[in-house]
């Protein structure tokens, strides 16, 4: 049975949280005086986010990054879990191709930046390269681990009963592995809009990163803040849906199970 105050609690919580914070953050810029240049108060960056909500290109550029975000998220989640696979069942391929990956992973993503730009142009094709590319080593790398976690006994069990390589796949190794896998498309999916982003600061003509970079040359940083604050509900969002995506796909793991046990514990 659902409990009301702990639902109610789990809300407030961290809604209080911020309102503190956003309190504290405009008697601070009142009192000390500190210059609208550096530093809005939180008044002026709300009217920043409904003006700027107001602009005529403003849905382009959301619906620009967006797309830029996901389909570099899908290309990193389809080949993150395709190669992580192919790794996890076959040992030379691991031992072939594992070095190069963890060299690839090491090298600083920014610094490939530019040359995927060289390479893809200024358009959106190359913000969705880098934002794949970012979103692809986290994602791997815990299908590899979930994969190479399954437990022994239930795979000999599925010998024992002859199931084919598909059925195997489908009905033990992918749901045993869920966790890890879901576990790295929500560091994946921060990390690709962190990709589309910064590809439209260094090499971009639309999307809320040029609008961003746009707002900085005409010095108006409220306006700025206000990009920020949309970014950063966005993310929140996008976060929020591979987080209900957990609790679709694997109800019965104790992390999509958490809340329903606090408000049961709490009853």
């Amino acid at each position: 049975m659902k409990d009301p105050l702990g639902t109610f609690k789990r809300i407030a919580t961290p809604l209080g949280t911020v309102v503190l914070l956003l309190v504290v953050w405009s008697v601070y810029v009142r009192r000390a005086a500190v210059s609208p240049f550096v530093l809005p108060a939180p008044e002026a960056i709300a009217a920043a986010v409904v003006e700027l909500m107001g602009e005529r290109d403003f849905f382009k550029h959301v619906y620009i990054t967006l797309l830029e975000t996901l389909c570099g998220f899908a290309i990193a989640t389809f080949a993150g879990i395709l190669l992580g696979t192919a790794l996890a069942k076959s040992p030379f391929l691991e031992r072939a191709l594992k070095p190069l990956i963890v060299t690839l992973q090491v090298v600083p993503k920014v610094a490939l930046i530019p040359l995927l730009i060289l390479w893809f142009g200024f358009g959106p094709e190359s913000k969705i390269v880098i934002s794949a590319v970012l979103a692809f080593f986290p994602i791997f790398s815990n299908t590899l681990l979930g994969m190479k976690s399954v437990d022994r006994g239930s795979i000999e069990l599925f010998q024992v009963l002859h199931a084919r390589p598909i059925q195997r796949f489908l009905l033990l190794e992918l749901p045993s592995s869920g966790p890890y896998i879901l576990t790295g498309m929500e560091v994946g999916i921060v990390l690709a809009i962190i990709g589309a982003i910064v590809g439209e600061f260094m090499g971009g003509n639309a999307g809320l990163g040029y609008l961003a970079v746009a707002r900085l040359q005409e010095l108006k940083v409220a306006s700025l803040f206000a990009v920020i604050t949309v970014l950063a509900v966005i993310g929140l969002m996008l976060y929020a849906l591979i987080g209900a995506l957990r609790r679709l796909l694997i109800p019965w793991h104790p992390q999509s199970m958490g809340a329903r046990l606090d408000a049961h514990q709490a009853g």
